[in-house]
C-alpha cells in the first residue's frame, strides 16, 4: 500500500501499541473509531469535540487511510453457500 506523506506522518501501525491496528499516532485513537464516527453522520468537529487531541488533519489522515486500503488488489468477500 502507498501511503501519501501525511498520512505516513499521522497513521501507525505497531504491534504494541492498539495490538497493531491503525491509530492516529500519539492518540491510541484507532482509525476505525473515526471512521465509524462519520459513518454515523458525525462531523470533524463532532469527533474533535469527542477527543480533543485530534486535528482536521488527523481525521483526514484516517480517511486518506481508508481510501488508500480500498485499492488494494486483494479483497475479502462473502461466500454464500
Amino acid at each position: 500500500m502507498k501511503k501519501n506523506y501525511k498520512t505516513k506522518q499521522r497513521v501507525i501501525l505497531k504491534p504494541e501499541v492498539c495490538g497493531g491496528r491503525p491509530c492516529i499516532r500519539d492518540t491510541r485513537i484507532e482509525i476505525a473509531i473515526i471512521l465509524d464516527g462519520l459513518a454515523e453522520g458525525m462531523t470533524e468537529a463532532d469527533i474533535m469535540d469527542h477527543y480533543p487531541q485530534l486535528t482536521t488533519e488527523d481525521i483526514r489522515a484516517a480517511l486518506s487511510y481508508a481510501a488508500e486500503l480500498s485499492h488494494e488488489s486483494i479483497w475479502k468477500t462473502a461466500v454464500s453457500a
